[in-house]
């Protein structure tokens, strides 16, 4: 949270001329958004002058007539005002919309080409608080702040005008406790401030708490952790509300503050105007006007104060939402590779490492001068112990992640001279962990690819054996899928992850622990679809199930980053190290709970 903690500055030109870029686009809609709160502010301006002119001309003559036109003519001034005003609210809060559109827009494409480092690094609550509440922040200041000041500062301008046009020694007397105004305005700048950055610091924390403890609601409820869940959340939600509290304590002080300065401006208003009109210096018109003025004037004043405060929590946000922007944790494509940019449109399937060291951090290697080669059409399958580097190796291949040194190549072709989705598109990839999306199950086997026909989504779910239960849902493929999945077992998800994987006709299928979450029928079942599907494409498969990669052609074994075993599952037994044992305590495993059944 050590970002969330820093404060930032006030204004700042630099984010500021970010920001106003995301305006270019609706240039002329934001002309025409200043030029209607201009004449907006003019004509709410010149409103006490009617007033004066009524009371001291009309009136004060006995014209009827006149003092009809000058209610006329002021009640459509009011009506202008009226339409000006609503089509200038509506302008401004359309640019704020469409801005803010564009830039969520950008963020989460961004987001999209982030490599899984920044994600290892970055809690999933910290980013949906980005863009979430840090966009919404800056829509207040497109939509209300950026367009709507140019109206305060020309309502308060013209005021002055008016007023010193009028009489220049009430225009001193009522501007005579500005010193006061601006003196309370610092201070409670200051204030809110601060609690403006808690608010955002316990905001964050909250949402992150909340993503997390509700994606692991099965391990709290499991290991009896509600109570101590509850009591964690409990204080840091007490933390937002007190933070919120002591925000709305400043408020509550600065705004009833702003109109105790009003009704001392007007105090002292009436007190000077009222001697100087009984010697007959001042009209009773100017006076009345000069009211309406003092009334006018501390409007705008309270909205240019909300409007500081909105664009010092723009610039906190902005500040963060452009770091985001600015990281470059992503997945490079040629020619940021240094590589020449290479078209594979078709592949065989020839994978090769040569060299290959990886970190995730620093020097902390966990592959080191990984070589190997697979041939097209071949299964190879890679053992060893957890943190041996076995997943490493596929997400190398995929390019989740960049390595430090060495070369992979694809068909020849280092991977690094293919843009990733090119790569990617001929790989397809099962994890142990299934990911389902919400919406129906014929849209998490195709993912929304409009070129998967449903016929193959059919045909792929047949042959991993998923038919069997999809047809048995009484919407079969359009059944609707929850959140992750929730309504279907790790089996039937599983199942759903193959025929995924399978209908996108993939040269290079990865399966990593793909079959450790199914039972045993399913299992041989998802093996003999895989025997015959894999006919003519390149396979990966990791597993710690010894017995479910006896038929591939070659198995790597992986040893604290390296490969220190490399064979067939009967060369490797013959060779005695360590596949040999791994099987060896395999086997006497599966004893020993049959002895025990």
């Amino acid at each position: 949270m050590q970002d969330e903690e820093i404060l930032g500055k006030a204004y700042d030109s630099r984010l500021m001329k970010r920001l106003i870029r995301y305006l270019k686009p609706y240039k002329w809609q934001v002309i025409i958004g200043i030029g209607l709160s201009i004449i907006v502010a003019g004509m709410e301006a010149v409103r006490p002058w009617f007033t004066q002119h009524a009371v001291d001309v009309n009136i004060k003559q006995g014209d009827k007539s006149g003092l009809l036109i000058t209610a006329a003519v002021f009640f459509l001034v009011l009506m202008l005002r009226g339409a000006i005003q609503y089509a200038s609210a509506y302008l401004t809060q359309w640019i704020g919309q469409k801005a803010i559109y564009d830039l969520r827009m950008e963020v989460f494409k961004h987001l999209q080409g982030l490599g899984l480092r920044f994600y290892d690094r970055n809690p999933i609550g910290r980013l949906v608080t980005r863009v979430t509440n840090d966009i919404e922040v800056l829509n207040e200041l497109f939509s209300s702040g950026i367009v709507m000041v140019f109206s305060d500062v020309f309502t308060i301008m013209g005021i002055f005008y008016f007023m010193f046009s009028m009489n220049w020694e009430l225009a001193l007397v009522s501007l005579s406790v500005l010193p006061i105004l601006f003196y309370g305005t610092f201070l409670f700048r200051k204030k809110a401030r601060e609690t403006y950055r808690d608010v955002r610091i316990h905001l964050a924390r909250i949402n992150t708490f909340m993503q997390e403890h509700i994606t692991g609601m099965t391990v709290d409820q499991i290991f009896n952790r509600e109570q101590k869940s509850f009591q964690k959340f409990s204080g840091i939600n007490a933390d937002l509300r007190d933070a919120n509290i002591r925000s709305i304590f400043y408020y509550a002080l600065f705004y009833p503050g702003i109109e105790l300065v009003g009704a001392v401006a007007i105090g002292l208003l009436i007190w000077y105007a009222g001697f100087d009109s009984m010697s007959g210096k001042v009209t009773v018109g100017t006076v009345m006007a000069f009211l309406q003025f003092n009334e006018m004037f501390w409007r705008p004043i309270r909205d240019l104060s909300e409007k500081y405060n909105i664009m010092q929590t723009a610039m906190a946000s902005s500040e963060r939402v452009f770091k985001l922007l600015d990281d470059k944790a992503h997945i490079a494509n040629p020619p940021e590779t240094g590589k020449p940019l290479v078209e594979l449109p078709t592949i065989r399937g020839a994978i090769e490492f040569r060299n290959v060291w990886f970190a995730y951090t620093g020097e902390d290697w966990v592959l080191k001068d990984v070589s190997f080669s697979v041939n097209p059409g071949e299964t190879v399958a890679i053992v060893g112990h957890t943190g041996a580097g076995k997943t490493s190796i596929t997400n190398l291949l995929c390019r989740f992640y960049e390595f430090q040194r060495g070369e992979i190549f694809v068909d020849g072709v280092d991977i690094r001279s293919l843009e990733k989705e090119e790569l990617r598109k001929h790989i397809a990839i099962v994890l142990q962990d299934v990911f389902l999306f919400s919406g129906d199950i014929k849209t998490n086997i195709s993912l929304g690819n409009e070129e998967i026909p449903e016929e193959r989504i059919k045909a792929a779910a047949r042959v991993v054996g998923a038919n069997r239960f999809i047809e048995a849902l009484p919407r079969q493929f359009d059944a609707e899928v929850k959140e992750r999945g929730a309504t279907l077992s790790v089996g039937q998800k599983q199942l759903i992850s193959f025929a995924r994987a399978l209908a996108v006709h993939p040269k290079i299928l990865i399966l990593d622990e793909a079959t450790s979450s199914v039972d045993t029928e399913t299992e041989i079942l998802i093996q003999q679809a895989i025997r015959k599907l894999l006919l003519g494409r390149t396979s990966i498969v990791i597993a710690h199930r010894l017995s479910t990669i006896q038929r591939a052609n070659k198995i790597l074994v992986m040893h604290k980053g390296e490969i220190r075993e490399m064979g067939t599952h009967q060369e490797l037994l013959t060779l005695g190290g360590i596949y040999y044992k791994l099987y060896q305590l395999q086997y006497k495993e599966q004893e020993q709970v049959a002895l025990a059944v």
